[in-house]
């Protein structure tokens, strides 16, 4: 079987991933979902749940046995030092996960979506191109207030939290500017979708 054609699809929060993503779903690719896996391993009896649950202590645990990701996230999203912590469990269980479903794919394309991609270092050594979803800071703002109901001050704080897209665009092989309207992602997703297939085929 011929090895599929590998995207690590990142980008920072509300720049449109999912968007992007479920177009090349749409266009066949076959997709690799690294905040589904990330959720996983920390479900009861994932590979990491037991060691976040050391990590953070007995308050992250729901009635229910399950990690609360909400109390989680409030721990984590402000403390740089507790992220990196929790991310140090998450990766590897992650990549092995990925590791898992990328050997039994049979789709010429693959996507790996994870907004830590070029952080953790080991997904991306699964990837063949680098695919970097960015949008403007006030675009951002506006979709985390008016789509996910978050605040001004708790949307900038997951802002801040993140590494700064001009670091992830130097590392890109191609960049997706989603600042406008769907039409226009969709002709820069086309253009980019052409090349790969010239370049598969």
């Amino acid at each position: 079987m011929t090895r599929p054609t590998t995207i690590g699809l990142t980008g920072n929060i509300a720049t449109g991933k999912s968007t992007v993503l479920a177009w090349l779903a749409g266009r066949g690719a076959a997709v690799i979902d690294a905040d589904q896996l990330a959720h996983q391993a920390i479900a009861v009896g994932g590979p990491a749940y037991a060691a976040v649950i050391e990590a953070f202590g007995p308050s992250i645990v729901a009635d229910d046995g399950s990690i609360d990701r909400k109390r989680l996230g409030t721990i984590v999203f402000a403390d740089p030092t507790q992220l990196a912590r929790l991310e140090g469990l998450i990766h590897p269980a992650v990549f092995e996960l990925a590791q898992s479903i990328l050997a039994t794919v049979t789709a010429p394309v693959v996507v790996i979506e994870a907004i830590k991609l070029l952080e953790s270092g080991r997904l991306l050594r699964l990837c063949d191109e680098v695919w970097v979803v960015t949008a403007d800071e006030a675009t951002q703002l506006r979709r985390l207030m008016q789509e996910r109901g978050m605040s001004e001050a708790e949307a900038r704080s997951r802002m801040a939290a993140q590494s700064p897209q001009a670091e992830k665009i130097k590392r890109a092989t191609r960049v997706i500017d989603n600042s406008g309207g769907l039409d226009e992602l969709h002709r820069q997703l086309e253009a980019l979708w052409d090349k790969l297939r010239i370049s598969t085929d």
